[in-house]
């Protein structure tokens, strides 16, 4: 990229990178509500572990919906268009899901709600991981990790609202209506800085269109989505995990009430957020492969606090290490994934597709397990995911300013 356009595209890529901000740190706050309030409809439901675990498959259905039509919806109407919709989509779900607890409707209810949710949520998570790359690009410096930092300090909001509605038995639905409404509308004005993605100007290198329709589907092809893919799915089951079963994992199995449980997920979302900020610049300074191999180590040895050692107070310490850890996969891999600006939208959704395997498929498997050895040896199945991540690590590394790279980006801008 020339001086000249880099300096054209200077006021507008710093609005819209801070308007990407925004996105992240609301769509943070609306998933953030729904956890928060976990024990409070465990409760109202009298579900068991079980059965918690199945309605939390309602919105990961929705989520791996929104992700599949979100490579087509941003392809064609663009990030913008998408953050729209999805907004939308998350206001009407977590509203009537608030509805559904309280009036009594039953799990079938709450499930359809949870779906229309979960689509908000999988089709707002691409249309900002893809908008949110090209800011990067544009920047030439890591910032991606920074605006998962500002999803984490939304889920952080989210949770310790979620911790106080708890403790003040703020009925479920007036919370979740007073949140969605907010969220929608607070979306809808932060999308009007949004650059349109799809005609940004292309490196000189780069002839070739931005889009191409059969690259949403060429994407799965290769190896490199597969692996990147992989990397992703262990440590969303790892963030993800945390999400869904934390609160009921230390009033299970350490004895706490469902306020401090709640309190605890927010303790991991700090952590998170802390190694978000903090992971920006050592990405730049060591690259993504060493930081991913560290942080799988790092949530390994915070899970495993967690699970064997009975002790409270440590057993935080280990939910810290747990958040650490996981804090850089997911922001990683969807950079790698974005490295190719014409592929960006299709590669994107094709990983975290994969990714949401582990919110599918990881809420029953975990609630199953944990139903019949608690839920604590339940979150022993999160250690394999991470492993597998920490080994196909090294398919995140960046591109090179080489004949292998694609995107033509200049030999400044590798490092990503």
């Amino acid at each position: 990229m020339t001086t000249a356009s880099a300096t054209r595209t200077i006021p507008t890529t710093t609005a819209w990178r801070n308007a990407v901000f925004v996105v992240f740190t609301l769509s943070g706050l609306a998933i953030a509500t729904w956890l928060g309030r976990i024990p409070s409809v465990r409760d109202e439901l009298d579900a068991s572990t079980f059965e918690m675990g199945l309605l939390v498959v309602g919105m990961s259905v929705g989520s791996i919906a929104g992700l599949t039509f979100a490579g087509h919806i941003v392809g064609r109407l663009g990030a913008k268009r998408g953050v729209q919709i999805a907004a939308v989509c998350l206001a009407l779900g977590l509203v009537m899901a608030g509805i559904a607890v309280s009036s009594g409707w039953g799990f079938a209810a709450i499930w359809v709600c949870l779906i229309a949710f979960g689509f908000g949520n999988g089709l707002c998570d691409v249309s900002m991981n893809v908008t949110g790359a090209t800011a990067e690009r544009l920047g030439g410096r890591t910032i991606m990790p920074l605006f998962h930092a500002a999803f984490s300090l939304g889920t952080l909001a989210g949770a310790g609202l979620g911790a106080l509605a708890e403790r003040l038995e703020v009925p479920v639905a007036l919370h979740f209506i007073v949140i969605g409404v907010v969220t929608c509308v607070a979306l809808g004005t932060a999308v009007r800085w949004f650059g349109d993605e799809r005609i940004t100007e292309p490196e000189p290198t780069d002839t070739s269109p931005v889009q191409l329709p059969i690259s949403r589907w060429a994407v799965w092809k290769q190896p490199s989505t597969l692996l990147i893919g992989v990397i992703v799915l262990g440590m969303a089951l790892a963030e993800g995990s945390a999400n869904d079963w934390l609160p009921l994992a230390m009033i299970d199995g350490h004895g706490l009430d469902n306020a401090s449980g709640s309190a605890v997920l927010t303790v991991f979302l700090a952590a998170m957020t802390v190694g978000r900020v903090a992971g920006s610049p050592l990405i730049d300074r060591f690259g993504r492969v060493p930081v991913l191999r560290t942080s799988a180590a790092v949530a390994v040895v915070g899970l495993g606090m967690l699970i064997f050692v009975p002790s409270v107070p440590l057993a935080i310490v280990g939910v810290v290490l747990w958040g650490l850890g996981a804090s850089l996969g997911f922001p990683m891999g969807m950079s790698a994934a974005a490295d190719d600006p014409r592929t960006a939208a299709a590669k994107v959704s094709a990983v975290a597709t994969i990714g949401y395997v582990a919110f599918l498929a990881g809420p029953p498997i975990i609630g199953f397990v944990g139903e019949q050895f608690g839920l604590l040896n339940g979150l022993l199945i999160v250690f394999v995911f991470i492993i597998a991540a920490g080994l196909a690590s090294g398919a995140a590394r960046e591109s090179t300013p080489d004949a292998t790279r694609t995107d033509g980006a200049e030999p400044g801008l590798q490092g990503r």
